[in-house]
């Protein structure tokens, strides 16, 4: 790697971090934890690529982008940043940021898109657009930090605006239907209609006029397409086929795997290539165990700004939140964070509050793919393969044997604390590791273990 590099950051650690690993990878590096230094950088011709953090001290490393442009076109910026939302994602993108990463970040990703950047192989990722309507990153749905779901962000960053029609995959409950409307909503398409189309909407002779007719330039969204009946799909082949100008977008969810119902007949291929033009798969809570608490503060938030009284998790709660398998997943979670806002009387939610609450569910069955009970080992590989596929055809960055070992110990970790009520001899044993090691495990997975009473 060969260049100059200016780098941005408040966090005096990540800038040490960053000039020794691109120092020993070949390029000068020049580290400010200034945005005025910055653009003094910028001005006097300094600089090949520019790294920089969003919040700092003196102003927004996003607002800057135009301005670096302006003063040296064709300079690629890489945004590091710790608001770890989709809207980060989006505004990057709208900047014409090359590349944006969360944080915490790969040091090995990061040093891998740098390199590319400093080749210039590439161009910024995506186009302008207007900005999203204010307030819109309050409701958005797409809310956590876990890996999958930063691929998820950066890659709805990078096709909002395109042409392509877009496929939204997962289970009941991981928020299809609401991730369709967020990319209308933050597409340039937003002023013009979101029409949602069931199978019954395409019968008759005038129905898929009339959805051309509502839909004009905005969005069609083909709701639960795998179970369009087959008149209905010929009916959106020959569509989608024959749209007009301006064309509305396509944009379909399913909970079904189309590929198996195509080999059985099912569904028809022509309209499978026809709807599959970006896929979106949407991982279920289990997946990103990391999210659970963050996405259940979050709905705190929204029920506290509709009125509901204004209350928080306890420690406990938040394990026990934490530890729950979730198998309606997202709208499950949400409808019982809404429900302990609505019936508490304390500020500080209790985790025997959140007990009953659970207690009174009914108890999930085992996880299942087409009716047969999934082994840990197909999950851990459809989990592995859709990771590879928000990649867009490039290798994910090194270390992903250590990264997949962490995402499996540590749920495993805090499952059997949680069932032996935080006791670490007898989680220990459970295992079949040793006290020690368990110990050792806890610290360096930042794992917080909570005392309660174990499970019968």
């Amino acid at each position: 790697m060969d260049g100059t590099v200016l780098v941005a950051d408040d966090d005096r650690t990540i800038r040490t971090v960053l000039t020794q690993a691109l120092t020993r990878a070949g390029c000068r590096v020049h580290a400010t934890s200034s945005l005025t230094t910055l653009m003094r950088w910028v001005g006097e011709g300094k600089g090949d690529l520019v790294i920089t953090d969003v919040m700092m001290p003196d102003g927004n490393g996003l607002e800057m982008i135009p301005a670096i442009s302006g003063q040296r076109p064709g300079l690629p910026v890489i945004v590091i940043s710790a608001q770890n939302t989709i809207m980060t994602a989006i505004q990057a993108a709208e900047a014409e940021a090359y590349d944006y990463l969360p944080k915490p970040f790969d040091l090995p990703d990061l040093m891998k898109r740098s390199a590319k950047a400093l080749a210039r192989d590439g161009a910024p990722r995506a186009a302008t657009a207007a900005p999203p309507p204010p307030g819109a990153e309050d409701e958005l749905p797409l809310v956590g930090r876990a890996p999958v779901m930063q691929a998820i962000y950066r890659l709805v960053a990078r096709v909002v605006n395109s042409e392509l029609p877009i496929l939204v995959t997962g289970e009941s409950g991981t928020g299809k239907s609401l991730a369709a409307r967020a990319i209308h909503d933050l597409s340039d398409r937003r002023t013009q209609p979101y029409v949602p189309v069931s199978g019954a909407d395409l019968e008759g002779a005038d129905g898929p006029a009339a959805l051309l007719a509502r839909a004009r330039g905005g969005t069609l969204a083909l709701e639960e397409v795998g179970d369009f009946p087959p008149g209905a799909q010929a009916k959106l082949v020959r569509l989608l086929d024959a749209l007009p100008d301006p064309a509305p977008r396509a944009i379909a969810t399913t909970q079904t795997d189309l590929n198996a119902l195509m080999e059985a007949g099912g569904f028809r291929q022509d309209l499978f290539y026809r709807l599959g033009g970006v896929v979106i798969d949407l991982p279920p809570l289990r997946d990103r165990v990391e999210d659970i608490p963050l996405l259940a503060e979050h709905f705190l938030l929204r029920a506290e700004r509709e009125g509901m009284p204004q209350r928080a998790l306890s420690d406990g709660a938040r394990e026990a939140i934490r530890a729950f398998t979730w198998p309606g997943n997202v709208r499950q979670l949400e409808n019982t964070v809404r429900r302990l806002a609505a019936t508490g009387t304390e500020p500080l939610i209790a985790d025997t509050e959140v007990a009953a609450v659970l207690g009174s569910q009914p108890r999930p069955e085992p996880a299942q793919t087409h009716a047969e009970e999934e082994r840990l080992s197909a999950s851990v590989a459809r989990h592995l393969r859709r990771y590879f596929d928000l990649h867009a055809g490039e290798l994910p960055p090194a270390g992903l044997h250590r990264r997949i070992i962490d995402e499996v110990e540590r749920p495993l970790i805090e499952i059997c604390l949680y069932a032996t009520g935080g006791n670490q001899a007898r989680a220990a044993d459970l295992m079949g590791i040793n006290r020690n090691t368990l110990r050792k495990k806890i610290v360096d997975l930042k794992i917080s273990v909570t005392r309660r009473r174990k499970l019968s």
